[in-house]
């Protein structure tokens, strides 16, 4: 096998509700040393392809329509007359962005995609936008998860998660289902594997993610030994 996965952060400025946010995205580049896939490109084409080199873009495949996940789509795919391809669902996310063109495809459900020696599977995991998707390839053991799952958890939108039922059914019901030394590679932040945090999933069915900081999920002892009940952890006591 010689296809590989080479990891691109890039950094921007998205509007969010109305206040502008600093935000560092990953694209994702699958392939070898002919031919690539492109997934994610966010903020700067230039360091995207720069990154590709002489290789040919393949396609540039988008896991959101969220601006910082399609801000270079059109660049990067333009030099190699690549397809740019994502969710319809998403269409009228692109538009924000985009608003006098289309994707070239529309990705469905285990749709797959070749490069090199591998493939991408298609699997469609809404939650954060109604039409994310994540990329598996079983070759390389990787799932590309965009934002639906980063490696402290359920990605969110602003701070907060527009369709939470849905996102963790999507995990539980798909990703969760892989090997779990299948890396994760979302679309912000650091990797992980499934099978870090697959255990953690109960606790977040369970309401652990949008409890607040002042309401203990049980009583019992903090991991620094002491009582949840309403104890201030402030040095200062304020």
């Amino acid at each position: 096998m010689t296809a590989r996965i080479e990891r691109v952060v890039t950094e921007g400025v998205v509007d969010v509700d109305g206040v502008e946010q600093k935000v560092e995205n990953n694209t994702w580049i699958v392939g070898d040393d002919e031919e690539v896939i492109v997934i994610d490109a966010g903020h700067d084409a230039e360091k995207v392809l720069e990154q590709v080199g002489d290789r040919e873009v393949l396609a540039v495949i988008c896991t959101h329509g969220l601006p910082d996940h399609v801000g270079a789509a059109i660049e990067v795919a333009a030099r190699d007359e690549a397809v740019v391809a994502m969710h319809p669902k998403d269409k009228p996310l692109w538009r924000r962005t985009w608003p006098d063109t289309w994707p070239d495809i529309e990705l469905e459900d285990e749709g797959v995609f070749a490069v090199a020696d591998v493939e991408l599977e298609v699997m469609t995991t809404p939650g954060v936008t109604h039409g994310g998707i994540s990329l598996y390839c079983e070759e390389l053991e990787a799932v590309f998860t965009g934002k639906t799952l980063l490696a402290d958890g359920p990605g969110k939108l602003g701070g907060d998660y527009p369709a939470l039922a849905d996102q963790l059914s999507t995990i539980g019901g798909r990703l969760f289902t892989l090997a779990h030394r299948t890396r994760v590679l979302p679309a912000h932040g650091e990797e992980t594997v499934i099978g870090e945090l697959e255990p953690k999933f109960d606790a977040w069915l369970s309401g652990g993610l949008t409890r607040g900081a002042g309401e203990p999920e049980e009583e019992g002892p903090l991991t620094d030994g002491t009582r949840a009940a309403r104890i201030r952890l402030n040095p200062d006591g304020d």
